[in-house]
């Protein structure tokens, strides 16, 4: 178990690798672990991943969102293993978020203020891909009246 002081802060997490149909008590989010995706962040298992287990919701997502920005930045791909199927071991795993989560706990706020950012981000990208659907629906009932005549 890992646990992280601030003057603000203490997070409470376990690392593991998942394993198919267990069922986790509390908060977990799951990180993929095979492919040129790994490090991707999750509510719900993949089948290849590891499992972060958590006592509290609010730190859950605290650091989700740090999964989620190593993810997004490619991070884990200096750590990938493999030339068919790249995969991430999960002692890296471990001592590399150890490490990233460390940081961001010591500016915290930042990341705070960070992770607002980027909730907001996917709420546009989430709209823009429904304004996206919606215009090619259009586009497609405007064609294909266009054919009929």
């Amino acid at each position: 178990m890992f646990n992280f002081l601030n003057h603000k802060a203490m997070l409470n997490f376990i690392i593991k690798t998942h394993q198919k149909d267990t069922v986790y008590k509390g908060n977990q989010i799951f990180i993929l672990n095979k492919g040129m995706n790994s490090g991707k962040p999750q509510k719900e298992p993949f089948s290849n991943s590891f499992v972060i287990v958590f006592p509290d919701e609010r730190d859950a997502e605290t650091v989700y969102w740090l999964a989620y920005s190593l993810w997004k930045s490619n991070f884990w791909h200096q750590f990938l293993i493999g030339s068919v199927i790249p995969f991430l071991r999960i002692k890296d795993f471990k001592e590399e978020f150890d490490s990233k989560v460390n940081e961001m706990m010591l500016e915290h706020e930042l990341h705070q203020k960070q992770v607002q950012a980027l909730r907001l981000l996917e709420q546009k990208q989430d709209q823009l891909h429904q304004d996206i659907v919606l215009i090619n629906d259009l586009r497609r009932t405007i064609l294909s009246r266009f054919c009929r005549k």
